[in-house]
């Protein structure tokens, strides 16, 4: 059994303490460390695994709402006056995007841009914003206003001013395309975006649950978790968050309500895929742990791991045969 660390740094060779060696594989994307980790037996899997990665490139072009040339930025721009065309790998997210808000009672939802804008949140200086500002913003939001053609493989926008804004679910996406190159190959790996989002794959891979409660780099745990063939999301707001007149305010904004959601410190979804992990964990941190329940009793093999503010210990709900959690003593 391989452990993952905290942080793995690239360009390094570890040595675990079975005697064997880990192998990464790197790559800047989306904000953060794209990175692919690999037993030492599969060597040949670092070529296979660095072509992977350029594929995350690729996908961060066509996704990113910072880049003019995006296709999200293109739909931003043109959606709402006529049909806009994309690759049907892009259409077949948002359709899966379409389908798990409806799933998630609107909680998860990718035309929030407006939202996320008129709150500072797209810049990255925050601000509350007046009530009128807040009902102008959420005119222009709602999953039915994403009008999707299946037989063109085009994508209208239903009112002037709509934004979406996939990136919640991004990293997810790019890890599922890394993993299915390497699935095809038959490399086992894990296969990491930053601190937010993994999947393991071939075998079982020991991971950690960051405790939100402490810094970054500190070592708390919340939980480790043992998988294998799953993906586990998180979503929190420690790191995107502004603090006005004594309130904290954080970048999930409940899209129903337009205001941040204030349901806890992080939630953690383990799901078959990375994308799901991760648009789950975003819905689950909004809507709390009533929808939590009721999305996991409908829907065996999710696994939740909710931090509630103020709570001294994590909840954990639903289960999966090839998955593990042990809560931490500390938590």
């Amino acid at each position: 059994m391989y452990r993952r660390r905290e942080l793995l740094q690239p360009g390094r060779v570890d040595q675990f303490a079975g005697g064997g060696y880990w192998l990464h594989v790197s790559r800047p994307a989306m904000a953060c460390r794209f990175e692919v980790t690999l037993p030492s037996e599969v060597e040949s899997g670092v070529g296979e695994a660095s072509l992977a990665l350029d594929e995350v490139g690729r996908i961060e072009s066509q996704l990113s709402i910072f880049r003019e040339e995006s296709e999200v930025s293109r739909i931003n721009r043109q959606g709402s006056q006529m049909a806009v065309e994309i690759d049907a790998d892009l259409f077949g997210l948002f359709r899966r995007c379409r389908d798990l808000s409806l799933a998630t009672e609107r909680a998860f939802d990718i035309t929030a841009g407006p939202l996320s804008r008129v709150w500072g949140f797209t810049r990255r200086a925050g601000r509350v914003p007046g009530g009128e500002e807040i009902a102008e913003a959420r005119r222009r939001v709602g999953i039915e206003g994403l009008l999707l053609d299946s037989d063109n493989h085009s994508v209208r926008l239903a009112w002037p001013g709509m934004e979406i804004n996939p990136g919640s679910v991004g990293k997810g996406y790019a890890i599922d395309r890394v993993a299915g190159r390497l699935r095809r190959q038959r490399i086992p790996a894990l296969i990491t975006a930053g601190f937010s989002s993994m999947l393991a794959l071939g075998q079982i891979w020991t991971v950690g649950v960051r405790d939100p409660r402490h810094p970054i780099g500190a070592g708390r745990r919340l939980a480790t978790v043992r998988l294998r063939n799953l993906a586990l999301g998180t979503s929190g707001n420690e790191e995107q968050s502004f603090e006005y007149e004594g309130r904290r305010y954080g970048h999930l904004i409940d899209p129903r309500t337009g205001w941040p959601a204030p349901s806890g410190m992080s939630a953690t979804v383990i799901a078959s895929s990375a994308e799901q992990a991760d648009g789950l964990a975003t819905a689950f941190y909004i809507g709390g742990e009533r929808l939590a329940r009721w999305y996991c009793d409908g829907n065996p093999g999710i696994v939740a791991i909710l931090l509630g503010d103020g709570a001294e210990r994590p909840l954990v709900i639903g289960s999966h045969p090839q998955c593990e959690v042990i809560l931490n003593e500390q938590s």
